[in-house]
């Protein structure tokens, strides 16, 4: 799927957003509300930043996303490790890795931003969110784990569930404190530009179905699975182990920056990876806005006239 949009006449404030590679379609209407819940940010007074961390938190909310309140459980079907990460033309930069037990780690991202630093993993990050005021929070929903015990039975399979990876590894590497008990890769993400002109990124997921413990994907990787710089803003959802080897997010940026077209731009990016790898691209740039997936992608831009 592609859509660009174009508006050479002015700068306007606008939001893009998206609910992963491989979601459907069906799932326009939560990335509508998100993208009109960052807009209505950014007609408030918020810069940019503001409009996609409000999209993302909007996304995560939803719950049918792997974000958030649907994000998928880990292996050991009790477990969920969330990645997050935000990113503005003005020089903010914040990221969480493996955080657990938070309801919206793209605000604890955003907190990071304005922390000594720009990435907190793990325990540490979650007793960060502690120290500036999340509260703990983990609610596991039925469709969760319906998809848990729908992966489960896909890793007794012999198909492999996740592209050039055997199912057996898994339980040859399993490192949870359980038993081996023998879904999806997706990620949301948010990318705004105010009406000064200044773009931003925020994205969020659940990780990757099936993972071991402490996987971290392209999410909270600078350069990788979101980047913002002077010629736009970029997120990118997909399988993160092929994404971190193109640096997917600044290589499109670079792409833009370099006088490419935003809607050639993610094309381009999307093709650098055989059709079996998920892969989709939105970005947004001084007077256009793109999006390019080779699965469905749910997805959903406002303010950018179309």
């Amino acid at each position: 799927m592609t859509q660009t949009t174009n508006d050479a006449r002015h700068t306007v404030a606008a939001v893009v957003t998206h609910g992963g590679a491989g979601g459907s379609r069906d799932q326009d209407d939560g990335c509508q509300l998100a993208a009109r819940a960052g807009l209505d940010r950014l007609h408030g007074g918020g810069s940019a930043l503001d409009g996609a961390v409000a999209a993302c938190v909007a996304l995560e909310d939803d719950g049918r996303y792997n974000a958030g309140s649907g994000a998928v459980l880990c292996l050991d079907g009790k477990s969920v490790e969330l990645d997050a990460s935000i990113m503005d033309s003005q020089g903010a930069l914040g990221a969480v890795a493996c955080i657990q037990r938070v309801k919206n780690p793209v605000l604890v991202a955003q907190a990071v931003s304005r922390s000594p630093h720009w990435l907190l993993a793990g325990a540490g990050a979650e007793a960060f969110a502690r120290t500036v005021g999340f509260e703990h929070h983990l609610q596991i929903s039925e469709r969760q784990m319906a998809k848990h015990v729908k992966l489960m039975a896909a890793l007794g399979a012999r198909e492999p569930v996740t592209p050039g990876v055997a199912n057996r590894a898994f339980h040859d590497y399993w490192n949870y404190d359980t038993a081996p008990a023998f879904s999806p890769c997706d990620t949301v993400g948010a990318v705004a530009r105010d009406a000064q002109g200044n773009f931003a990124v925020a994205c969020s997921t659940g990780g990757s179905a099936p993972s071991l413990l402490g996987r971290v994907g392209d999410t909270p990787i600078i350069g990788s699975g979101f980047y913002a710089g002077s010629a736009g803003a970029i997120a990118v959802t997909g399988i993160g182990e092929h994404i971190v080897r193109k640096l997917l997010a600044y290589t499109v940026h670079g792409w833009i920056e370099g006088g490419m077209g935003v809607g050639e731009a993610v094309e381009r990016g999307v093709a650098l990876f055989p059709q079996e790898i998920d892969v989709g691209i939105i970005a947004i740039t001084h007077q256009a806005t793109g999006m390019h997936s080779n699965r469905e992608m749910p997805c959903a831009q406002t303010g950018a006239p179309a």
